[in-house]
């Protein structure tokens, strides 16, 4: 194995299987309506927990967080939220709040499979990811 294929295997995110399954379960009870939390990661670097903050909005067609509720001692990388609909870009509100909330930003869109999820960065820009 080269040097270029370690390179980009380290740059790709982690996520743990029960997250992802977690994700999918969330997006699918809160349809139509839009589920919304952060991503914690473990010490080994894998996206390992969703957090649910308080008094968070799951409307249809947004989903919002109080940023007052988010406990200070957070320490997050990022967010999750689902679309209600077969479209997994992020609309210019998402990428708005993609730049706040730290580097790690996972879309799931309808109907709520493995296929349909996708990982973007704080500029809106898609990255891979892998199953832990």
């Amino acid at each position: 194995m080269g040097r270029n294929s370690y390179f980009k295997e380290d740059l790709m995110i982690k996520i743990k299987k029960n997250v992802l399954e977690f994700i999918l379960s969330a997006s699918k009870n809160t349809y139509p309506r839009e589920f919304i939390g952060l991503l914690r990661k473990n010490e080994k670097d894998e996206i390992s927990e969703v957090l649910i903050i308080p008094r968070s909005t799951y409307g249809r067609g947004f989903s919002a967080v109080d940023l007052t509720m988010v406990p200070y001692t957070s320490k997050y990388c990022g967010s999750i939220h689902s679309h209600p609909l077969p479209s997994f870009r992020p609309s210019k509100n998402d990428l708005l709040f993609f730049s706040k909330m730290g580097g790690i930003h996972i879309v799931a869109s309808y109907p709520f499979f493995r296929e349909n999820v996708h990982a973007y960065n704080e500029k809106g820009e898609e990255l891979k990811f892998i199953i832990v």
